[in-house]
């Protein structure tokens, strides 16, 4: 291991109990897209404090900050995000759900620990600046609302990623490995009818039902699955049925509709038959209907370079030190796994341990503490990662904060958010990232190498800038 690794680490451990302070405190707050006030005060005054350069408001979102430190070429950025999820409030620590309030928010993804690895990872390339002459400018960007409302999406469409020459995160879970694998591009589109009330008994020939509409939308949409590509994604939630009374012809009626597939040209494409299908359920129903799309995700541009040079020191920082309490925790949530979650368990763990084995390595590791090379057959979700992907060369790395199997945006996952395997993963993530950040300062030639192979993977393809030009950051429901 290089000496600045050992140092960098040592900075890192000289503030643990500070940064998991923050995150804990973020876990608690658990505040959802465009509201984190609290988490990202605290995390921007900590910086400040620190005599990092602070800017808030960045791209018009109240609750998204850069803090920088250094000076000159190259630029690396370090993407945390802090946002919770809604009703996923659940008792740390605790193996059975059970809300601290019922219908509040909860830190179902890990993004309390995500934020706080990226910043302490900042802070410690910071002080090592300050006592080794190197050039170098390393960013902590503090993205708000990635849950939901791809808040990174609307940064890069403001330039906040202009200057950067590379970006690093990585995301809590319950394997440790570089992301290879394909991350879904998303479009999130609100379909709103409005029809003409009635008395359902009395005179429905004069109603015009918008609940109606959204249920032949639905069907429409159901029709469609037979005619897309297998790798697409689509679902949806009525977030408005118009009322709880039969007697009355709804005279309005909400429908929102997640929109996936592995390009964002393909979501593209899709989102437009979905659309044909909203307004063909209005005409058939004699209504309107409103579109409107509040959030994209692109889907993610990989880097090989820089997924080598993360996962090198990945491989240093790893195995972890746990004690016997560590895996007693731990074994109290695999004991809580559904059946569901647990074929899912068997198939990846069969990709570490070998085919029949999954059952007998699990029993034997509460905790997977190894670096899983290669491209796991993980399932395919979204991230606004993704949208800074394509104007960044960008490396996205998991690390194990919770027990095999912890089904990600679920109690079980809010539940080990304050626990001794997410605050380990959480500093580990923290050394991995310095070290990286480092590593591109000693050697710009790697970051030159990292451009080269963005541009090549892009293949001439410029940002789709997916955001409609009048949709601007904000809460919805």
């Amino acid at each position: 291991m290089d000496v600045y690794v050992k140092d960098l680490s040592a900075l890192v451990d000289g503030r643990a109990d500070e940064f998991l302070d923050i995150s804990d405190k973020i876990w608690g707050f658990a505040e959802s897209k465009f509201q984190e006030f609290r988490s990202f005060e605290l995390q921007a005054s900590y910086m400040e404090k620190l005599g990092f350069k602070v800017t808030r408001g960045i791209g018009g979102e109240d609750t998204a900050f850069v803090a920088e430190f250094g000076q000159g070429k190259p630029v690396i950025g370090l993407l945390g995000e802090y946002d919770g999820l809604e009703n996923l409030s659940q008792e740390a620590d605790l193996p059975e759900k059970k809300p601290v309030e019922a219908g509040a928010v909860g830190h179902g993804c890990g993004h309390n620990m995500l934020g706080t690895a990226c910043l302490a990872a900042a802070v410690a390339v910071k002080e090592y600046l300050e006592s080794n002459e190197l050039q170098g400018t390393v960013r902590y960007y503090g993205c708000p609302a990635e849950e939901n409302a791809g808040g990174k999406a609307y940064l890069v469409r403001e330039g906040c990623f202009d200057d950067v020459d590379a970006c690093i995160t990585w995301h809590p879970g319950w394997l440790t490995y570089v992301t290879r694998h394909d991350m879904l591009a998303n479009f999130r589109i609100f379909y709103t009818f409005h029809g003409l009330s009635s008395h359902a008994a009395g005179a429905p020939h004069l109603g015009r039902s918008a609940l109606d509409a959204v249920e032949l939308m639905d069907v429409g949409v159901n029709y469609m699955r037979e005619h897309m590509i297998d790798e697409a994604r689509i679902h949806y939630a009525i977030t408005d049925t118009g009322g709880t009374a039969p007697n009355v012809v709804q005279s309005q009626a909400q429908v929102l509709y997640a929109i996936r597939a592995p390009k964002v040209t393909q979501v593209k494409d899709l989102a437009d038959r979905v659309n044909d299908c909203a307004r063909g359920a209005a005409l058939m129903t004699g209504t309107t209907v409103d579109i409107r799309q509040v959030a994209a995700y692109s889907d993610l541009i990989h880097n090989e370079t820089l997924n080598l040079l993360v996962e090198k020191h990945m491989k240093e920082i790893y195995p972890l030190d746990y004690t016997e309490e560590d895996y007693e925790y731990a074994k109290k949530f695999t004991a809580v796994i559904s059946d569901m979650d647990r074929k899912g368990l068997v198939r990846l763990t069969e990709y570490v341990a070998g085919r029949g084995k999954a059952e007998q390595f699990i029993e034997e590791n509460p905790i997977i503490n190894m670096v899983v090379s290669g491209k796991p057959p993980m399932g395919a979700g979204s991230t606004d990662v993704g949208d800074v992907s394509w104007v960044v060369p960008t490396c996205q790395f998991n690390c194990n904060t919770w027990a095999p199997g912890t089904p990600a945006h679920a109690w079980q996952v809010v539940a080990q958010g304050k626990g001794p395997v997410g605050h380990k993963a959480t500093i580990a993530a923290a050394k991995i990232m310095a070290a990286s950040v480092w590593d591109l300062f000693l050697h710009p030639e790697v970051v030159d190498e990292a451009k080269a192979e963005h541009r090549e993977m892009l293949g001439g393809e410029k940002y789709p800038d997916p955001l409609p030009a009048d949709a601007k950051p904000g809460i919805w429901d």
